[in-house]
């Protein structure tokens, strides 16, 4: 088996997101390899019966979830050495969005988080499991725990 040469960690700013950022930074280390993040905000929507369909969240709010992802994007990989231009802030569905870059990006291992799903939230999945099922390169789940 080959060395990693790019690591890309999806960032979910989760309350466990820094135990994953660790292993991505310690597998970069170990196979001296390029280290990216990505991040992804999910397409924010409301529903209005009235309307009967799906309508965006006002673009002003939008615009600030934005700005502030960035920001906590930005702090984290600043306290991983990440370069400028290995840093993504994507807007979509995170497994689509994750891959995507993956892909466009030569990565060759992604690192994120997961927790261990069990019934009928298994069957809902999991952007953890849509990375791992339809990626073309190596995924590591990092097993979350719930308290």
């Amino acid at each position: 088996m080959e060395s990693y040469k790019h690591i890309l960690l999806a960032a979910d700013f989760s309350e466990h997101g820094e135990a994953v950022a660790n292993r991505a930074k310690d597998l970069a280390e170990k196979y001296q390899a390029k280290l990216s993040i990505v991040h992804v905000m999910d397409n924010l929507l409301i529903t209005d019966a009235a309307y009967g369909s799906t309508i965006p969240f006002d673009l002003d709010l939008t615009a600030e979830l934005m700005a502030a992802a960035k920001k906590r994007l930005a702090v984290l990989a600043e306290k991983l050495n990440i370069a400028e231009d290995c840093r993504w802030m994507e807007t979509g569905s995170p497994k689509l969005e994750i891959i995507r870059v993956a892909e466009e990006n030569e990565v060759d291992l992604i690192v994120l988080g997961s927790h261990g799903r069990h019934g009928f939230a298994l069957l809902l999945g999991s952007t953890a499991n849509g990375v791992l099922h339809h990626a073309q390169c190596d995924v590591l789940a990092v097993r979350l725990q719930d308290e």
